[in-house]
C-alpha cells in the first residue's frame, strides 16, 4: 500500500476513534490518535496476517502493550476484516466484546489481554523465543507507551531480549510525551531515552511517527537487524489529527468527545481523502 493510501487508512482509524469513544461516553482517544499511523503502517503494510483465519499459524504477532489504546487497535482490526465495521460502535457496551481494554478471549486478532502496562514487552519475548526454537520465519511486534516505559519490568523484558538476542521482534514506543499525570518529563524523565535502549543492548531507531516513508523505513532496518532486537522510538503527537485535543492533550488522555465535539473533530479529519479516494 503506498503512502498515498496508508495516510488515508490512518485518518480512517481515527474517525473511528472519535465516533467510538463519543458513543461509549468513554475510552482514551488521545493516545489512540498518537498512534493511530504507527497501526496503519502495522496493518496495512508490514504485518504478515490472515483476518479471515485469526489463528494462522504462520502469521505475525503484535502485541498492544499500551492496551487502553484499544480504540485504534479496534478499528484496525475492523478495517482489515476480522469483524464487522458496525460493531466498532458497541465500544464498552456492557454486551460487547469491544472492552476498555483489550481482550484476546474476546476479540478475534489480539495476541495478548493488556492494560496493566508494562507486560506487554515481557510476552513477545516468549513469542520470539517461541519462534526461533520451532525455526519460524515470523516476527514479533510490541508497542508501548512511552509513560508505560516508567515501568521496571519494561526494563527487565529490554534486558532478556539483548540477553537472548531476539532480533525477531521489533519494540515500537509512542513517544507522545504525555501520560494521564501530566508531561513525561514532569512524572519522570525519561531522557536520554535513546540512550537507556542503546545501553540495554538494542538496535535503536528514531522516526517521526506520523511519516509513513520514515515508519517503514525503520520497520524495513529493524528487519534487517542481526544479532540484536530492535526498537523504533517513533515521535508522536497525542490526540493527532484533531487540533483540540493536540491543544489539549491532557484533558483527552481517558476523556471521550461530547457529540459537539464528535462533530468538530470529524469535521477537520473528514477535509482529508478517505481510503481509495
Amino acid at each position: 500500500m503506498n503512502v498515498t493510501d496508508l495516510a488515508a487508512r490512518a485518518n480512517k482509524l481515527r474517525q473511528h476513534i472519535i465516533q467510538m469513544t463519543c458513543a461509549a461516553s468513554s475510552g482514551h482517544p488521545g493516545g489512540s490518535l498518537s498512534a493511530a499511523d504507527i497501526i496503519a503502517v502495522l496493518y496495512f503494510h508490514q504485518l504478515n496476517h490472515r483476518p479471515q483465519e485469526p489463528n494462522w499459524p504462520e502469521r505475525d504477532r503484535f502485541v498492544m502493550s499500551k492496551g487502553h489504546a484499544a480504540p485504534v487497535l479496534y478499528a484496525a482490526l475492523a478495517e482489515t476484516g476480522y469483524f464487522p465495521v458496525d460493531y466498532l460502535k458497541t465500544l464498552r457496551r456492557v454486551d460487547s466484546a469491544l472492552q476498555g481494554h483489550i481482550d484476546m478471549l474476546s476479540v478475534p486478532g489480539i495476541e495478548m489481554s493488556t492494560g496493566s502496562l508494562g507486560q506487554g514487552l515481557s510476552t513477545a519475548n516468549g513469542m520470539a523465543l517461541a519462534a526461533r526454537l520451532d525455526r519460524k520465519s515470523w516476527r514479533v511486534y510490541c508497542l508501548l507507551g512511552d509513560g508505560e516505559c516508567q515501568e521496571g519490568q519494561v526494563w527487565e523484558a529490554a534486558m532478556t531480549a539483548a540477553h537472548y538476542k531476539l532480533d525477531n521482534l521489533t519494540a515500537i514506543v509512542d513517544h507522545n510525551k504525555f501520560q494521564i499525570d501530566g508531561c513525561l518529563e514532569d512524572i519522570k524523565d525519561p531522557r536520554p531515552f535513546a540512550d537507556k535502549w542503546r545501553a540495554f543492548g538494542w538496535n535503536v531507531l528514531t522516526c517521526n511517527g506520523h511519516d509513513f516513508k520514515a515508519l517503514i523505513s525503520a520497520l524495513d532496518k529493524a528487519g534487517k537487524t542481526k544479532g540484536k532486537p530492535s526498537v523504533i522510538i517513533a515521535d508522536t503527537i497525542k490526540g493527532k489529527g484533531v487540533s483540540f485535543m493536540e491543544a489539549n492533550p491532557l484533558d483527552y488522555h481517558g476523556k471521550a468527545p461530547s457529540a459537539e465535539e464528535e462533530k468538530r473533530a470529524l469535521g477537520e479529519l473528514c477535509r482529508l481523502p478517505g481510503p481509495g479516494q
